[in-house]
């Protein structure tokens, strides 16, 4: 191959090099914009003396005062179950979960319209009343701040320290969590390396988590997570490809 002709293919792979990496900028720019208006959009309104549910009737509870429209959200997003919020961070999100895909929300957002930030989602191998002993919801790290990004503010333990609890909401419950663990961890798929229904499984689990070293985890010992408890782990990518960046928070009330 001759210099001109070398020069040549270089240039062309460079080019393409760049259109990829200009295209990849703009997708991550654009990232988590689509919920912007929905974020606003689904705020419940709350009035001084709330009709009681039927619900309330039925059973003689009270319904907690959820603060998200449920009613616009699955018109909107028809797999939403639940919604996610964390204090002071971008996290203000849609759960979903496909009923018959679970890689589809990885590209596509709650709209189900294709998406390269994709959702916040959960597998099928979570119910979708957080009853699990471990509810794995899964989100992508966007270089914009949008989706899960913001998990990686727990790699700051006065953050961590000053932001101990999240809330979910579904159209009956509100769960409170507290958050015992931010950490990097390898990328095995949790649900399926772990049988989390076996309690002396759950139990070893746990305390190989509490017993974390590395400089790089926060771990909360004050708080304790018993095997009869049920968690919340927030995953997301980190810089390595083999790795993940893990949040867990156990379940203080429903």
């Amino acid at each position: 191959m001759n210099r001109k002709l070398f020069g040549g293919v270089l240039l062309g792979i460079a080019v393409i090099a760049g259109g990829m990496g200009i295209r990849g900028l703009l997708l991550e720019e654009a990232a988590g914009n689509s919920y912007e208006g929905l974020q606003e959009e689904v705020k419940a309104e709350t009035a001084e003396a709330p009709a009681p549910e039927p619900e309330e009737v039925l059973t003689g509870e009270k319904l907690p005062d959820i603060p998200i429209d449920f009613e616009k959200v699955m018109a909107e997003c028809p797999d939403a179950y639940a919604w996610i919020r964390i204090p002071d961070t971008n996290i203000d999100y849609p759960i979903v979960q496909s009923p018959d895909n679970d890689s589809f929300y990885l590209d596509h957002n709650a709209r189900r319209e294709a998406e390269y930030a994709g959702a916040i989602y959960t597998e099928s191998l979570n119910k979708k009343d957080f009853s699990d002993p471990n509810t794995v919801i899964y989100g992508h790290n966007m270089a914009n701040g949008s989706m899960f990004q913001n998990l990686h503010l727990y790699e700051d333990r006065t953050f961590m320290e000053q932001h101990p609890e999240f809330e979910i909401y579904t159209p009956t419950r509100i769960y409170r969590y507290r958050v015992f663990a931010a950490y990097n961890y390898d990328d095995r798929h949790l649900l399926k390396s772990f049988d989390f229904s076996d309690r002396m499984i759950f139990r070893f689990y746990l305390q190989e988590v509490l017993r974390q070293r590395a400089m790089d985890a926060n771990i909360d010992k004050d708080v304790e997570v018993r095997d009869s408890d049920r968690i919340v782990t927030l995953s997301t990518c980190n810089n390595y490809d083999d790795q993940r960046y893990l949040v867990q928070g156990v379940l203080l009330s429903e």
